[in-house]
């Protein structure tokens, strides 16, 4: 990447950083409805065998949902810009295209870090014990997973254009059954053939999984390989596509 790149890169992410850190309230709101989930969910699972709590297995799913979540919905800023010619006049800067999407799909970790630490600070006086360098390892997993997802929602905003409520039925077409088939709130493994067969080829499966085993004190394992490697193919499947959106633009 050029000097340039870098620049222009930069200025694009400190210009979306700002609102959220002039405005932190906006990283609760879209938090509800995974906090709703847990709350709600949360108490009506079964301790693990052996005394241990459920919290272990369910929070670090509920923190991936926090970041499917705020993620699959950044568009929608995009989308607000276009409509009020706003990102038609960054079009015309001398920024380059490709750092336009690259930066504000960067902008995405600092939110998920911020929910995912409010997530943790929340469930542990009820018992959830994360492991710190698991934790750490997870964070860094899943700002790789929330780049790619951002960048695929800049996409469909980009796509969409005018028609807002085309986004929005997209969005909440995939989100849910990316959600279920990843095992988040009940596990995947009893389930039918079919279902079995679609959680395999979903990539948020195997980032819940690698949570589930960092936030567990298992740094070192398969199951962290994979969700390391599905982040990252996601991360830059979605750079990829938003790139060539945005130039299209």
């Amino acid at each position: 990447m050029s000097t340039s790149m870098v620049m222009d890169t930069a200025v694009v992410f400190g210009r979306e950083l700002r609102p959220v850190l002039r405005n932190p309230f906006s990283l609760v709101f879209t938090m509800v409805q995974p906090l709703f989930f847990l709350a709600l969910f949360g108490p009506l699972l079964p301790d693990v065998p052996g005394g241990g709590s459920a919290l272990q297995w369910f929070v670090p799913g509920i923190i991936v949902m926090s970041c499917l979540f705020a993620g699959s919905t950044t568009g929608s800023n995009l989308q607000f810009e276009m409509q009020t010619g706003s990102h038609e006049r960054t079009l015309v800067s001398p920024l380059r295209r490709s750092a336009l999407i690259v930066g504000r799909s960067l902008k995405e970790i600092v939110p998920i870090v911020g929910q995912a630490a409010l997530i943790v600070a929340a469930t542990v006086p009820f018992g959830f014990r994360p492991h710190l360098g698991g934790a750490v390892v997870g964070l860094l997993i899943l700002g790789v997973f929330g780049v790619g997802l951002g960048a695929f929602s800049y996409t469909l905003a980009l796509a969409s254009k005018d028609q807002e409520w085309m986004f929005w039925a997209i969005q909440q077409t995939l989100i849910f059954p990316l959600m279920l088939l990843a095992g988040m709130l009940l596990p995947v493994d009893d389930g039918p053939g079919w279902m079995q067969v679609l959680s395999k080829l979903n990539p948020l499966t195997y980032v819940v999984d690698a949570e589930r085993a960092l936030f567990g004190g298992e740094l070192a394992s398969a199951t962290v390989a994979q969700g390391a490697v599905a982040a990252l193919v996601v991360a830059g499947l979605g750079l990829l596509v938003g790139t060539r959106a945005m130039r299209r633009a």
